[in-house]
Formats: C-alpha cells, sequence, structure tokens
C-alpha cells in the first residue's frame, strides 16, 4: 500500500492505518530502533512509536512517511535508552557514536536556547546537504542511525579506518562550518 494511503487511513481514523504501517515499515522500524536499545525493549519502543503516530496524524500529515516514522522511533528508543541507562545490544555503538558528536554539538537546555538548537539544526542540515555524496551517506548513517563504522565501510567498499577516517575529517568540516557560522565549539 502506497503512504498516501496509509495516510488516508490515518485521516479516517482506520486501524487498519496501523496494521498497513507494520506491514510497509515495521521491519526497518524494529532494525533502528534495535540499534539503540535491547532487544526486549524494541518490541515496546515500536508500540510506542505506533501511538505517537496514531496520536500525530492527524493534524500533521507527513510528506516523507517513513522518515518521519523513523524519526519518532529513533527519538523514542534513545528516549528510553538515556531513561533505562541500558546497554545496546552491539557493543555499545550509541555511546561511541554520541562521543564522536560530542566535541562538535553541544545540548541545550534553556528556553534562549532553545532558538540557536533550532538556528544550529538548520546549520547542520545545510551542512549535511552539501557533503559529497559518500561523505553524507556515512554521517547520516552513524550519527542518525547509530550503525556501526564497520557495517557502512563494508557498504561502501572501504576499510573501517578508511570510512573512521572519511568520519573524522567531516566532523572537522562541520566543528569548522560551525565555527564559521558563529557557534563557539
Amino acid at each position: 500500500m502506497q503512504d498516501e494511503a496509509i495516510l488516508d487511513l490515518y485521516f479516517a481514523r482506520s486501524e487498519r492505518a496501523l496494521e498497513e504501517t507494520e506491514k510497509q515499515y515495521g521491519a526497518y522500524c524494529r532494525s533502528v530502533i534495535g540499534r539503540i536499545v535491547n532487544p526486549e525493549d524494541t518490541e515496546e519502543c515500536f508500540n510506542d512509536m505506533l501511538l505517537a503516530a496514531w496520536q500525530s496524524i492527524p493534524p500533521n500529515r507527513p510528506e516523507r512517511f517513513k522518515l518521519y516514522l523513523v524519526r519518532i522511533a529513533r527519538n523514542l528508543a534513545f528516549n528510553r535508552y538515556k531513561g533505562k541507562k541500558a546497554q545496546k545490544r552491539g557493543s555499545g555503538e550509541i555511546e561511541t557514536a554520541l562521543d564522536e558528536l560530542a566535541e562538535v554539538l553541544q545540548g541545550h537546555e534553556s528556553v534562549e536556547d532553545s532558538l540557536i538548537a533550532k538556528e544550529l539544526s538548520a546549520s547542520l542540515q545545510r551542512f549535511v546537504a552539501a557533503l559529497p555524496e559518500r561523505e553524507r551517506f556515512l554521517f547520516v548513517q552513524r550519527y542518525f542511525f547509530v550503525r556501526p563504522v564497520n557495517e557502512l565501510a563494508d557498504e561502501i567498499g572501504v576499510s573501517s579506518n578508511h570510512a573512521a577516517v572519511i568520519l573524522r575529517r567531516t566532523r572537522e568540516k562541520l566543528r569548522k562550518s560551525l565555527s564559521e557560522e558563529g557557534y563557539s565549539i
């Protein structure tokens, strides 16, 4: 079933929307969640993702339904991970990925900082969009989907060390780009 038809089911408040969502994107969303939380929490996070989608559609009508679901799934899984401080399946990829970016991006707590965070998000989006395809793929897959470096290296046909070097250089480019835009790094 096409995304538009599934979204129409959500707008009609048909429970079939949840069944079709699971059929179309269940395996993919579970794999994203499974990279972040332990296997016991994956199904619960997936069900929470379905509930969040049900509650947010309508009024929202996402243009890219798959990405909308993945963003919800990813955020719920990170919240679950932070809440439990559980060790992720896959030998700590979350800690490693977050540590790699920690030097470049810092969290914001205050209301004033939330505006800065939005500007920072826009800057980050521009930066990623301007990257060459291979660098963009590695950066997004590593830091959004929390995929292991060795898995990404195999996928693009380079050594793990080479992929790690590309990611390090990309982080340095990000640091320089944000610094030029006035962010203190």
